[in-house]
């Protein structure tokens, strides 16, 4: 007999997570109980979705979610031995070991953990009576609902998503942390990709009220028309407790969809005479700042406010939250007052090169419980070696007295593997003692007391963690314990990376391996950080051009198995000693790799040399089947069969590959369409004359894409990881990975015929012709070839042709048109708006050149959200 549902803050003075008892689950879920509990009363309090991120132990709950390439039920051994004992698993799903394997677990099975996740969140929102105020709409949701909980924060106890927390696992997760005894309200943003995710996140938020941004280009694909679109995004807004949308009526889609749809709404227009709510006259300023009048007729009010920037993007998320805010009638003044402390959202983590080989996580400016949680999590994943410091400011958004939210932060530092807290901030120094069992702490006043006495040597080698609230300047910490640098700066999105990973995943028949490039310093990105997410993100191989880049990686902690492309006979040694496994594609190699690892034929003793060691690297076999580059040819098979038998005892082969010449260009697609009947052939004869089957494969990105036949075993995934699709058909649905900035040095006006640069190749043929010198030359790997025009920068997003030859270490631009550029402000070489292949096409190249040719001596910061 299943007990009724109880759910409970349990107890509301110690401990403020929402908590179920496990005893009520079957019921709540309709689901079926595999096993009881040690614990029949066992208390949930976290849900858990990654086995990577168990933090507590003591009341998780994991839903084991399955995906295209990925299972949760395979991580249930590695969850109960970390004491994990709660589980919701699918109905008819084996799990390893068998029950018996959990003795002391309880289980529950359901038709979907996915729904069953959603369905506990829709439940402990419905213990919430406050308001609730959801997001959605293509462009804008994080910053209207960050800046909204700034901006109501002096009104109310906000519960709000963590960063962009707002898909079909995001959003559970954020209801969650919903407290009807503390919050009085709550902000969670919504975004779909497809039709039907609406309705299901609808269910979980229930909002009174809504937000709606702008319809724009954003996950087209998932959809018939912007039309269905629109309509499903406002499914959000259609629960029987919702009672006012608002939004811009100068959308047109928009206002039908809404008066189509019988909406209660409240609208805003920058167009005297339409019929909205509120109009907004604007006054743009060239300042960096915007001055409006606003005029709500219905209430008779008229009011002047100045929002803090100009740019149109930024202008439009305020007038949303001004329209929120003039609907509740806070009075004018006190809107200006917040309004001039609003600033900028820090949606993102970036991970930057520190002084004296330390590793910085940069997450300023995102001070709330919920953020902190997370970046925790980025800073437990990092596999680089050194303790892991927590630089931390008193957190000032939590909600909560300063004993249980400072008790609540000391319960979240062991999880993440906290050396040492730096705590900054008079009300964080006054709960000293909550911090005790830390293995060591310092604590100052100030962050200026601080940075008086901070040494960046006791910092060496170490993993730190910056959080800081705004008003305490950690930038300055930031500054005082990074590399140094110069203007120039490839910013790596690591989200984006994850994205293309996941795209290329989707692609995959089931049980397909990925083998992800790396090599180049992972195609100019940085060979650490993205090998450190595909570790993260379970990746089978890696694969690099030379030992020292996998050497490299070993000693900064990657642990995933290492194929090496062009191992010298020197190095095999060093590939023993970092366990890296060479890629052998001639005789000569074969031999020289024998001789480096002398064991002897037909399964004879060991030479004494080699007892004791761990035995030799496995070996890739390359087949050439036309790329005619490197590797064995089918005439070769039969010795090459001799030598593998003969030395089979001690000869591992983790896989045969073969390269495709021509697999991005459809005109050569007979020719691919050889090479694979030619390699499956030759594959074929190896595993017959070895005795077993053998991992096997030959698609690169392209070949991914075009070839899903020949997916084989493997599959080799590089270009496309970082946002290019060389076969240029995919180029939609990849995020671009990289941005290439620089600054402007200085920047000179020119009379008519005066020249620019060396050999005066560069002429000003028009009077006051103004030239911007920026900090980027050929030495940071900006091609000679974009000189005299043939290269574009963008600054303030517009086009700066490049005038004269490329320096070494500088080239100037032509911004005479665009008036508003000054010294520092930031020029786009690559990204957005100037995408890799067509810059590529100007020269006469490939994206891959553009890429790799990034010198090192670029500052790499990457980001995540």
């Amino acid at each position: 007999m299943v007990a009724p549902l109880a759910f409970r803050i349990f107890p509301p003075a110690a401990d403020l997570c929402p908590v179920f008892l496990f005893s009520a689950l079957p019921g709540l879920l309709h689901g079926r109980l595999l096993q009881a509990p040690a614990d029949w009363a066992a208390e949930v309090r976290h849900l858990l979705l990654d086995s990577r991120r168990v933090g507590l132990p003591a009341g998780a709950l994991f839903f084991a979610l399955r995906g295209p390439s990925h299972d949760g039920h395979r991580y249930l051994p590695e969850l109960y031995a970390q004491g994990v004992r709660l589980f919701i698993v699918e109905e008819g799903r084996a799990l390893p070991g068998g029950l018996a394997a959990y003795p002391a677990a309880g289980i529950v099975a359901v038709g979907s953990p996915l729904a069953a996740l959603q369905a506990i969140a829709a439940t402990h929102r419905a213990e919430f009576t406050g308001p609730v105020i959801g997001i959605t709409g293509s462009n804008g949701k994080t910053i209207v609902k960050e800046w909204l909980a700034q901006l109501l924060s002096p009104d109310e106890d906000i519960c709000r998503s963590p960063r962009s927390f707002n898909s079909q696992v995001g959003v559970p997760l954020s209801v969650w942390d919903l407290n009807p005894e503390r919050h009085t309200l709550g902000i969670f943003e919504a975004g779909i990709s497809e039709v039907g995710e609406m309705a299901r996140l609808a269910a979980v938020i229930q909002p009174t009220e809504g937000i709606f941004t702008t319809l724009g280009t954003a996950h087209d694909a998932g959809f018939a028309s912007s039309e269905q679109k629109l309509a499903e995004k406002l499914r959000l807004f259609q629960g029987p407790q919702f009672r006012r949308l608002f939004y811009c009526y100068d959308q047109p889609l928009v206002r039908a969809a809404v008066a189509h749809e019988r909406l209660p709404g409240f609208s805003w227009t920058r167009h005297a005479g339409q019929p909205a709510d509120i109009y907004f006259a604007l006054d743009q300023s060239t300042s960096g700042t915007t001055s409006l009048h606003a005029q709500y007729t219905r209430v008779g009010l008229e009011a002047a406010f100045a929002l803090p920037f100009s740019d149109a993007p930024s202008v439009e998320n305020a007038l949303h939250c001004l329209a929120v805010l003039l609907h509740r009638a806070v009075e004018p003044d006190e809107i200006q007052r917040r309004l001039a402390r609003l600033h900028p959202v820090a949606m993102r983590l970036e991970m930057k090169l520190g002084r004296h080989d330390s590793y910085l996580l940069d997450d300023t400016y995102n001070n709330d419980l919920a953020g902190l949680a997370l970046a925790l999590d980025a800073l437990g994943r990092q596999s680089r070696p050194g303790r892991r410091t927590l630089i931390l400011s008193d957190v000032l958004e939590s909600g909560l007295s300063a004993p249980e939210l400072y008790a609540r932060v000391a319960t979240l530092l062991p999880a993440a593997g906290i050396s040492r807290l730096v705590g900054i901030g008079a009300a964080i120094n006054q709960h000293q003692t909550l911090f005790a069992h830390a293995p060591a702490t310092e604590f100052y006043p100030t962050t200026e007391a601080f940075l008086a006495t901070l040494d960046p040597n006791a910092f060496a080698r170490e993993v730190i963690l910056i959080k800081g609230a705004r008003r305490f300047g950690f930038e300055r910490i930031v500054a005082a314990l990074q590399a140094q640098q110069h203007g120039t700066v490839l910013e790596v999105n690591l989200d984006a990376l994850s994205h293309n990973l996941q795209h290329y995943r989707r692609q995959l028949r089931p049980g397909t391996k990925l083998m992800v490039m790396v090599k180049a310093f992972a195609y100019g990105a940085g060979s650490y950080e993205v090998a450190s997410l595909l570790e993260f993100q379970r990746a089978d191989y890696l694969a690099v051009a030379y030992p020292d880049e996998g050497v490299a990686l070993r000693e900064a902690g990657i642990s995933l198995p290492i194929m090496v492309m062009n191992p010298a006979p020197d190095s095999f040694g060093t590939l023993r000693h970092y366990r890296l496994e060479p890629e052998i594609y001639s005789f000569e190699m074969l031999k020289e790799y024998l001789s480096a690892f002398p064991v002897a034929a037909d399964g004879a003793a060991v030479q004494a040399a080699l007892i004791g060691h761990s035995g030799a690297p496995a070996i890739h076999l390359k087949l050439d089947t036309g790329m005619r580059r490197l590797g064995f040819d089918e005439a070769d098979l039969p010795d090459l069969i001799a030598l593998l038998q003969r030395y089979a005892s001690r000869l591992h082969v983790a896989s045969i590959m073969t390269h495709l010449a021509a697999a991005d260009e459809a005109g050569h697609d007979d020719f691919t369409r050889e090479q694979l009947v030619t390699f499956r052939r030759m594959a074929a004869a190896l595993e017959a004359a070895l005795g077993h089957a053998v991992l096997k494969h030959a698609l690169n990105s392209a070949g991914i894409l075009r070839f899903p036949e020949a997916h084989f075993d493997m599959v080799r995934l590089g270009i496309g990881l970082y946002g290019v699709d060389a076969s240029g058909r995919d180029n939609a649905a990849l995020r671009p990975v990289s941005q290439l900035r620089t600054t402007i040095s200085q920047i000179k006006t020119l009379p008519s015929g005066r020249t620019v640069g060396y050999g005066r190749r560069g002429t000003a043929t028009e009077a006051n012709r103004r030239i911007a010198t920026l900090a980027i030359g050929y030495a940071d790997g900006y091609d000679r070839r974009f000189g005299n025009g043939a290269g574009t920068v963008l600054i303030h997003g517009q086009a700066a042709p490049l005038v004269g030859s490329v320096c070494m270490d500088m080239c100037m631009v032509d911004v005479t048109l665009i008036p508003e550029a000054k010294a520092g402000d930031v020029a786009l070489v690559f990204g957005e708006g100037l995408p890799l292949p067509e810059l590529a096409a100007r020269i006469g190249t490939i994206a891959y050149e553009l890429l790799t040719n990034v010198s090192e001596r670029v500052k790499r910061v990457f980001i995540s959200e």
